[in-house]
């Protein structure tokens, strides 16, 4: 039996906890084909000193490395915080089959919250979301993280 998104999610969320051990913002991202994880990985921006190391376009990298392709369209994106403008970009650009976030982002989400690129017939690839994915842990890990910090 395939793993749920929910199941997935529980993966993403261990990913991002690799954040806190360099001081990055904790958010993690899978890609999935046929229900296997191609690539795992965790915000890096603080780590790298490169501000377009997010999870979801580190994930990206490695997912087409791993399939020898860009296109990605049989692939779905798992990520515990909803992607910004940078990263949902980056999702029509890999063709992403299909995108499932967590934690809505009131400030920067570009994939229902502030804007919908994913969706958005004027560019060249629209995608399936699927949002609220195990919300409260993913929202609750990034609350922890910018308590400690306040």
């Amino acid at each position: 039996m395939p793993p749920t998104d929910d199941d997935l999610m529980g993966l993403a969320l261990a990913e991002a906890q690799r954040s806190l051990a360099h001081g990055d913002v904790p958010v993690g991202a899978l890609v999935v084909v046929d229900g296997a994880v191609v690539a795992a990985r965790h915000n890096e921006r603080e780590l790298l000193g490169d501000p377009t190391a997010h999870a979801e376009v580190l994930a990206l990298r490695d997912a087409a490395e791993a399939l020898g392709r860009w296109r990605l369209s049989d692939a779905t994106l798992v990520v515990t915080l909803e992607p910004c403008a940078m990263c949902a970009g980056a999702l029509v650009n890999a063709r992403i089959g299909r995108l499932v976030f967590g934690a809505r982002d009131l400030k920067a989400g570009a994939c229902g919250s502030l804007y919908h690129l994913g969706s958005d017939p004027r560019l060249n690839h629209e995608f399936a979301t699927t949002i609220d994915v195990r919300a409260a842990e993913c929202a609750a890990l990034l609350t922890a993280f910018f308590a400690e910090r306040r």
